[in-house]
């Protein structure tokens, strides 16, 4: 554990070199004063404070002295405590902002399958608390260093001063650093543990918090409230543990400077009595040891964080070497206008699961418009994903114009087609945000065009502040169908040469639908509908069935009504359900 942490601390240091840099030598300014220090105390007691009291008259000059030489030391320790604070400050600062956007891009990089495997919560404490906690050790790492340079340093004074006194800082500065090695050993599995615990107490909170309306309407809340209680409790307990083994060590690294000093003065009064050293000398040397205990809990406190670190610091690496990705070509579309998408043997299956889809062909042509249509599960959903490439299929290629998805850049592709999902997402912006995304070359012309084709313009003009409403976190401000609307308005407002509407419209009125299918069919945009009722099935210019993950037939809804029984029921029993 110490060996990774220190290799954590590696990483840290070579990211930001002159910060280091800059608050050690701060730090290091200071330790060397501590010890300064010492011998300045230990000099003036016995050079102006003791012929002071045996003159009993104080020294103008002496006076002048000591006060010169504390002020002088004083000083030169405040510019060292700014600089080690304001290094170390920075260095944690600026190392926690870079990975918070490293792992932010890492997720934004990642296709939706990786995500669905893993807890938004722990997610969020991925970017959260897991990189507060890599770089935890950051702020005493250069208190540390400079602890180290002054023990360092005291080590060549005491044995200048005394050899005799000397072996009392040999006994006492091993045992100080056996301490340390013992607590972090101690310590590493207990912040381990709670490290974890955060993350899952953070998961289960989301969790609550994303799912009120289930646990409200479903009268949970006491339940829900229980479950969330036990990983509480257990994040309490390992937090307990941290803080009862750090309450033992804190006392033992208080007194064993302590017993230094003591040590110090039993010797000091048997050397001088032999002549071998003076008050001065002795004074100092004690003095140096009741200073010693804070200056070296700070090489605890590093030892103590690192096992947090190391814990933080893998599952922030989980992240940033996440596999998955899905590599782009350069390639651009030919021309402009409607695209043709076009699906040839196309299979796909979830993590190594059973086949979702199964040697699935269909085309869309340029300008035209296709519904998909099958029972749920049949793979309505995989299809539109692929079409937008969110995932690549195991077999087969999916291509627009001829072009396959994986040889266009990631921008071409993304200009060229948009997805409308089953679940519209707003943010929380206002509704000139939503629309445009502040992507360049959509102003308000273009958002209001937008709206219109979403059949959107209506409601948003009726807004308080029209475009600049607010919505809400989610669209809280708006009803289903006009959330609906204004996730299509966002795709459209793009003007993508391939729209995949994925159960779109399903919360919005079967009139108002059908004015959105129509309006899109007029302005030429090629089409991929999940579609489920039957005015907006018998809207489009071709249909695929699919029954479990095949297509079993295309036609027009006509022809389709008329030859295939299932698609007939189907179709049938979504009428009914509509009404």
């Amino acid at each position: 554990m110490l060996g990774r942490g220190l290799r954590v601390l590696g990483k840290a240091i070579r990211a930001e070199p002159r910060l280091f840099v800059v608050s050690s030598l701060g730090s290091s300014l200071f330790g060397l004063l501590i010890v300064a220090n010492s011998y300045v105390v230990g000099f003036l007691i016995g050079h102006v404070v003791a012929p002071a009291f045996a003159a009993h008259r104080v020294s103008a000059a002496g006076l002048a002295l000591a006060v010169a030489a504390l002020l002088g030391i004083s000083g030169l320790r405040v510019a060292s405590i700014f600089a080690r604070r304001l290094g170390a400050g920075f260095m944690q600062f600026r190392l926690q902002a870079r990975y918070r956007r490293a792992v932010t891009r890492r997720y934004l990089s990642l296709p939706p399958e990786w995500h669905q495997r893993h807890a938004t919560g722990s997610l969020l404490s991925n970017a959260g608390s897991d990189v507060e906690a890599a770089f935890a050790p950051i702020a005493p790492l250069p208190f540390a260093v400079g602890t180290i340079v002054m023990l360092l340093g005291a080590m060549i004074t005491l044995f200048a001063t005394d050899w005799v006194l000397a072996m009392v800082g040999v006994a006492l500065f091993p045992a100080l650093f056996a301490l340390n090695f013992f607590y972090s050993r101690r310590m590493s599995p207990r912040q381990i543990h709670a490290q974890r615990m955060r993350a899952k107490v953070a998961t289960v909170a989301h969790e609550s918090f994303d799912g009120a309306l289930v646990v409200k309407t479903m009268g949970r809340e006491a339940d829900e409230s229980r479950r969330f209680a036990v990983f509480v409790t257990e994040l309490r307990d390992a937090l307990v543990a941290v803080g009862r083994l750090r309450g033992v060590f804190d006392p033992l690294m208080e007194s064993l400077p302590s017993v230094g000093t003591l040590a110090v003065l039993v010797l000091g009064t048997w050397r001088l009595q032999t002549g071998a050293v003076t008050v001065s000398e002795v004074i100092s040397v004690a003095f140096l040891f009741t200073v010693l205990a804070f200056p070296v809990r700070a090489i605890g406190w590093v030892i103590g964080e690192l096992p947090r670190s190391v814990a933080g610091w893998d599952r922030v690496q989980a992240v940033l070497s996440a596999e998955g990705d899905l590599r782009y070509g350069e390639g651009e579309l030919p021309g402009d206008g409607p695209a043709e998408l076009r699906f040839d043997r196309v299979g796909y299956r979830y993590a190594g699961g059973p086949p979702v889809l199964s040697e699935v062909s269909f085309t869309v042509p340029a300008g035209r418009t296709v519904a998909l249509v099958g029972a749920t599960g049949s793979g309505k959903s995989t299809i539109a994903a692929l079409a937008l490439r969110l995932v690549d299929p195991d077999s087969g290629n999916v291509s627009l114009d001829r072009v396959k998805l994986p040889d266009l850049s990631a921008a071409a592709l993304a200009g060229a087609s948009a997805l409308v999902p089953q679940i519209p997402f707003v943010f929380d912006d206002t509704v000139r945000g939503n629309v445009s995304l502040d992507r360049p070359g959509i102003g308000d012309d273009d958002v209001w065009a937008a709206l219109r084709l979403a059949q959107a313009e209506r409601f948003t003009g009726g807004l308080p502040e029209r475009l600049d409403t607010a919505v809400g976190e989610r669209g809280t401000s708006l009803s289903g169908g006009q959330r609906q609307r204004l996730t299509l308005a966002r795709a459209l407002a793009g003007r993508p040469r391939l729209l995949v509407l994925d159960d779109a419209t399903s919360a919005v009125d079967p009139r108002v639908e059908a004015a959105i299918l129509g309006a899109l069919r007029a302005a030429g945009t090629s089409l991929l509908v999940v579609a489920y009722r039957r005015a907006s099935i018998a809207l489009a210019d071709e249909v695929v069935y699919l029954h479990q993950g095949r297509v079993v037939a295309t036609g027009t809804h006509q022809e389709l009504m008329a030859t295939q029984e299932g698609y007939r029921e189907l179709v049938t029993a979504y009428e009914k359900a509509d009404k």
